[in-house]
């Protein structure tokens, strides 16, 4: 049976096309900067917010409508496995990504919690050979159910900690029995409410220690996927241990960790956190830790993390100017951790959602490859920083200077004088090539 009938394969028609099943930007097999769209942007569909998500708010229930929902339990697991695959087929997303919450059901213990699980992946590794769709990342979900109100590897709960690591320890597994690219942790609970009842010291170092142990038993089960940490600042928890890309990052070099690890970074977390999403893929990039993307956009009047999907082409642009100055994801990919809005409820808007997310990420890509290639901005970093390319800016760069030093040649310099940044020339430049691709 099909589960989206009226939606044909999605192909790609160009900008003129008015076809609303038509992708306008992107083209799998198009050569940008060197490599296909397909090998640049390396899509996924995430399973939870597109198989999953029913529509509910804080303030009202669901308004999905899915065919699927008409089943229950394992037969609701099943048939979303099928959905899946037709719709991520349907759109041409070479990749998917879950939590072991979405695709498959909890028991009343964790003996029958894993069997549920191991039927679901047998199946999905089935539809996986007929169809060549990969598994981008795989993770845990260690934040939904009540067991986890404190934490999972930062809880002040050994039985919960224990619990935890019994979990990865299945979704390493599972990773390697899907030929899973990337293993992500996503503390979603590993945060405190207030210092008053927190063992701030013991809770980071538990948290290195089940990384650490999962690290050991990726290396003893032969899994040689790329461990990726998902930042987030706030929401559900306070205080989060995981912040931002640099709290992050600091945490990685403190307990030794960065050689094993690098981050997968979300746009609207980046929101939450007052950057922009240039700017945490930036500061990833200079660490050498950038390693895979969460694609979607939040609302800046709201407060929370909306999972919107991304139309924004200054952010998508951006976003892949840093992609193509990092060299690519490597094993990373795009996916969109991104949700239909509660008023679009038929099924024919998931193709819509994703199709508008995919054109405005290869549009970026487009735009993105032309700066780099024209050195836009190169130019005008290059401009701006001249003076650290000689004279004294040469020595300090070069670590010759002293403040002895700094101090003689000021008292002698009495004329300072600063040249123009030309921001908003630079964004002008930045609307001109959008405009023009």
């Amino acid at each position: 049976m099909s589960y989206f009938p009226n939606v044909p394969q999605i192909e790609y028609e160009g900008a003129r096309s008015n076809n609303e099943f038509a992708f306008k930007h992107y083209e799998p097999e198009r050569i940008v900067a060197g490599k296909t769209m397909k090998e640049h942007l390396r899509f996924a569909v995430a399973y939870w917010h597109t198989l999953t998500t029913g529509g509910a708010d804080p303030f009202g229930t669901g308004t999905a409508i899915r065919s699927w929902d008409r089943f229950t339990g394992m037969d609701l697991a099943k048939a979303r496995v099928e959905a899946a695959f037709e719709l991520i087929v349907k759109l041409k997303v070479p990749y998917f990504c879950f939590h072991d919450r979405d695709i498959a059901p909890e028991g009343d213990t964790l003996r029958e919690t894993n069997r549920n699980l191991d039927t679901i992946v047998a199946l999905i590794k089935e539809h996986m050979k007929s169809t060549g769709v990969k598994l981008l990342w795989n993770t845990a979900n260690m934040f939904t159910h009540p067991r986890f109100v404190h934490g999972a590897g930062t809880t002040n709960n050994a039985d919960v900690y224990a619990y935890a690591a019994a979990q990865i320890k299945k979704g390493l597994e599972v990773g390697k029995e899907l030929g899973a690219e990337n293993y992500v942790f996503w503390g979603g609970r590993e945060g405190y409410e207030t210092l008053l009842n927190t063992d701030m010291a013991l809770e980071l170092d538990n948290l290195a220690r089940l990384y650490r142990m999962a690290i050991d038993y990726a290396d003893e089960i032969g899994f040689d996927a790329q461990f990726l940490i998902e930042p987030k600042p706030k929401e559900p928890t306070k205080h989060q241990y995981d912040f931002d890309a640099a709290t992050t990052i600091a945490f990685l070099q403190h307990y030794g960790l960065k050689d094993r690890f690098k981050l997968n970074l979300e746009a609207n977390h980046a929101t939450l956190a007052g950057h922009t999403f240039e700017h945490e893929l930036r500061v990833a990039r200079m660490h050498g830790l950038l390693g895979s993307l969460d694609a979607n956009q939040g609302d800046m009047l709201l407060g929370w993390d909306t999972d919107e999907f991304p139309t924004d082409l200054y952010a998508t642009t951006l976003t892949m100017y840093e992609v193509l100055q990092n060299g690519g994801l490597g094993k990373g990919g795009i996916n969109f951790d991104a949700k239909v809005r509660r008023a679009s409820f038929e099924p024919e808007d998931l193709f819509h959602a994703h199709i508008a997310g995919m054109d405005a990420y290869a549009k970026g890509l487009k735009v993105a490859a032309r700066l780099i290639e024209d050195r836009v901005f190169e130019n005008a970093i290059e401009r701006r920083y001249a003076s650290f390319r000689e004279g004294i800016g040469k020595e300090i760069v070069e670590g010759k200077a002293t403040l002895a030093a700094l101090e003689r040649y000021a008292l002698q310099n009495d004329a300072i004088v600063n040249a123009s940044g030309r921001q908003e020339r630079l964004k002008a430049v930045l609307n001109d090539y959008l405009l023009s691709e």
